[in-house]
């Protein structure tokens, strides 16, 4: 168990690492109100997870460990969104589309409302 913790902390502090590289090259280079950084990171995400749960599907191309460390670690540091994306996608091919809806439309009406509750929390405690 400990050995996998620090497999997905290894991997989460360089996924960490290179989202923050990325979003402050996207906004010296573009230095726009988008937040480019952050999308590039997602779509970019997306696909790294994508190709490795296609290459752990294949068998003995992936050991579990290398899996755990750029699925879980890295893209969880990068960015969460591409376990979000993998999931929906998972419902769509099992036809869940209400629990897809639920998913998509909870994550973010939701996570928006956290958002400004958490703000609003700390404005009227500080």
């Amino acid at each position: 168990m400990l050995r996998t913790i620090l497999i997905v902390g290894a991997g989460g502090f360089i996924g960490s690492a290179l989202r923050y590289i990325v979003q402050v090259v996207m906004e010296k280079s573009l230095g726009s109100t988008f937040p480019w950084g952050t999308f590039v990171a997602n779509i970019l995400g997306c696909f790294i997870i994508g190709v490795v749960f296609a290459i752990a599907e294949k068998g003995n191309l992936m050991n579990p460990e290398w899996r755990i460390f750029l699925a879980v670690g890295f893209c969880g540091g990068f960015t969460t969104f591409s376990a979000f994306a993998y999931n929906n996608l998972n419902l769509l091919k099992e036809n869940s589309i209400h629990y897809l809806l639920l998913n998509i439309g909870g994550s973010l009406i939701l996570g928006i409302l956290a958002v400004y509750l958490g703000i609003i929390l700390i404005r009227s405690v500080l």
